[in-house]
């Protein structure tokens, strides 16, 4: 797994300044010393994404915090399941990039619950709060596979699953202590979905903050 994800990572920085992007010389703070910002259109809708550029700014406060109760809110591993990649940011904005350019075969989701998501999420994803697949809180086997039909692009076979043509699903959550995220991918796992379509941002929003990189709202 290390080494696809650094033949990943060498590969983003010139393919990412090829498209949608500007010269590095323009803004104090980049992305990488190639990549300045990334600007696009995501389901007919604007992205971009840019550090922000006051070197003064600071974290914002909801993601400052560095202790929270475990469990719930334990540490998660870097790798969460055999199979599944865990990616970072110029992964994630690689992923954005190749939506804006027409690939349907990728969907960006945020899977916090909907009071977090109003306070900004990565531009270009959607949201699919965490108990929407889990049958613990309630998620029935008929609107579960509804999603995997409707939003997954997955096919129901004689009682059985296809996701041969199913999206390739990029989660995130609120950081490496949340375990929203984790438990989209534990359950799609459990459901038969393919774990080299799963891949997982484990840092969540709280590395995309501390990185200033641009957030949105629904």
């Amino acid at each position: 797994m290390t080494t696809r994800r650094s033949t990943l990572t060498w590969g983003l920085a010139l393919g990412l300044s090829l498209s949608g992007m500007a010269s590095a010389a323009d803004l104090a703070v980049g992305i990488t010393r190639s990549m300045e910002k990334f600007e696009g259109t995501v389901n007919g809708k604007p992205v971009e994404i840019v550090r922000n550029q006051d070197q003064g700014n600071v974290v914002t406060p909801a993601f400052a915090k560095t202790s929270r109760k475990c469990p719930p809110f334990c540490i998660q591993p870097m790798d969460l399941a055999p199979g599944v990649e865990t990616i970072g940011e110029l992964e994630v904005i690689e992923y954005v990039k190749r939506m804006s350019e027409g690939d349907d075969s990728i969907l960006l989701i945020d899977s916090r619950t909907p009071d977090w998501v109003s306070k900004g999420t990565i531009p270009g994803a959607v949201n699919l709060p965490w108990i929407k697949l889990n049958p613990a809180k309630g998620a029935d086997p008929i609107s579960i596979g509804e999603i995997l039909v409707n939003d997954f692009g997955a096919q129901e076979l004689e009682g059985l699953w296809d996701f041969r043509d199913a999206k390739t699903l990029v989660m995130f959550c609120n950081g490496m202590w949340c375990g929203q995220s984790p438990n989209n991918i534990k359950n799609l796992l459990r459901f038969g979905y393919p774990a080299h379509k799963l891949k997982w941002y484990r840092g969540g929003m709280q590395d995309w903050e501390i990185l200033g990189l641009s957030t949105s709202k629904p």
